[in-house]
């Protein structure tokens, strides 16, 4: 038997380790080369095989993480609804009083406020009337009594005559002392004494003078009596003066009268409509009182004066009431006056934005502290709308079943729900993902 030699199909292994193919890609096209320019250079990436794998299943891991984190994170349901509403008008009487602690439905008041403001105004004016005035000059005269030792009495109103005949008289009785003797010689007797001109005027206004009394006249005494001055008389005047008359002061409080309450109801509006009291409160013009607490002046009718002085105070009071008692008695009254044929599923609220209210004062009694108002009130009201339970209703929900779900509401009239992002098919589970949107038209 001849043996035969079996030959491995097989080539021998290499001692060298077997290194995979590698792939190249070109990243950059070739241009064509201008003349004259060095020839591109051809950038090649290289990709192991088992690194491209493992960068594809990272890729894969990143983006379901992606994923998820934005389905959980940024899926929301946006949920617009507009309730069912209905418009309302009504008509009623309002009274603010002073006296009252709190607003009342049944007894329709709102409580109110005293303000008031004060204001005084003086004012200096003209005298309009005019007098003569006139006064007499006076002085002192010295008497002479050189007739005897005796005295002698000149009665009230006795004449002294000047030298260029000014006659002056005395305004009391007077005694003249008597004369004396001194070493055989005889010495009249003087006395001073006050007169007073017998006219009024500046020509009065004389110089010293000796002066005669013509009571006198034809008597032994009429020489041996006489007087002296020694220094001017002064005080004789005579022209024409200002005066205050009855009409200048009665002009003056008229005028004053209508300033000062135009300027004190100007004042007390000025006060309201700070921001501190006319973000609360609120008041009608044609509610504002004012009067006159103090009118006088220094000066009397018949005063001569060229200028008087006038004084007029004033205050002006209002009844205020705040906004928000008017508001919440307003929106109060209209849910009150829902009748049963009215039909408004669940419970009924006041559209803010919708609600007017016009009032005008019907009666004003500020001595009594209160104002009756004609208040007309419109706004509109819709049903309410229990967010909280609807969300929890909705989770989980299609689309479809959130509409149908919503449109079954007897308090809802339409509705409109998104979802986002667009890979979004159910309502969140958290309620903080679910947007509602209150629409009223």
């Amino acid at each position: 038997m001849v043996n035969k030699r079996v030959t491995d199909i097989l080539p021998p292994r290499s001692s060298e380790p077997i290194i995979p193919e590698r792939e190249e890609v070109e990243e950059i096209p070739k241009k064509k080369e201008r003349a004259g320019a060095a020839p591109p250079k051809i950038t090649k990436i290289r990709i192991s095989g088992p690194t491209s794998k493992f960068g594809l299943i990272l890729t894969l891991a990143v983006l379901i993480l992606v994923g998820g984190f934005c389905f959980f994170t940024l899926s929301k349901a946006n949920i617009d609804v507009w309730p069912k509403t209905e418009s309302l008008t009504v008509k009623t009487k309002l009274t603010i009083d002073k006296t009252a602690q709190t607003a009342d439905l049944t007894r329709k008041v709102i409580p109110g406020e005293i303000f008031e403001k004060e204001k005084t105004i003086k004012e200096t004016f003209p005298s309009s009337g005019k007098t003569l005035k006139e006064t007499k000059a006076e002085g002192d005269i010295r008497i002479y009594n050189a007739y005897s030792t005796s005295p002698q009495i000149f009665v009230v109103n006795t004449r002294f005559i000047s030298t260029d005949g000014k006659t002056f008289r005395t305004p009391v009785k007077v005694t003249i002392a008597g004369g004396h003797y001194e070493k055989g010689k005889f010495i009249p007797g003087e006395t001073d004494i006050k007169v007073i001109a017998d006219e009024a005027g500046p020509e009065y206004n004389i110089g010293p003078s000796t002066f005669s009394i013509p009571g006198l006249a034809g008597t032994e005494k009429y020489t041996k009596f006489y007087a002296k001055s020694f220094q001017a008389m002064a005080g004789g005047f005579s022209e024409e003066v200002s005066k205050v008359t009855k009409e200048d002061l009665e002009s003056a409080e008229n005028s004053l009268t209508k300033k000062v309450k135009e300027e004190c109801e100007a004042f007390l509006k000025t006060e309201l409509s700070a921001e501190k009291i006319s973000s609360e409160f609120d008041y009608l013009e044609k509610a504002i009182q004012t009067e006159i607490v103090e009118k006088f002046s220094l000066s009397k009718a018949g005063d001569e004066a060229e200028n008087f002085d006038f004084q007029v105070k004033a205050r002006s009071k209002t009844l205020i009431f705040k906004k928000e008692d008017l508001k919440n008695f307003a929106e109060e009254f209209l849910l009150s006056q829902i009748s049963e044929d009215q039909e408004l599923p669940g419970t009924p609220k006041v559209y803010e934005k919708s609600l007017k209210i016009d009032f005008s004062p019907e009666t004003i009694n500020l001595n009594a502290d209160k104002i009756i108002l004609s208040l007309d009130t419109s706004a509109t009201l819709y049903s309410d709308i229990d967010i909280s339970g609807l969300k929890n209703n909705l989770k989980k929900k299609s689309l479809l079943e959130t509409k149908v779900f919503l449109e079954n509401q007897p308090e809802i009239a339409k509705t409109i729900v998104e979802f986002w992002p667009f890979w979004v098919k159910s309502v969140p589970e958290n309620p903080d993902k679910i947007k509602f949107n209150l629409n009223i038209d």
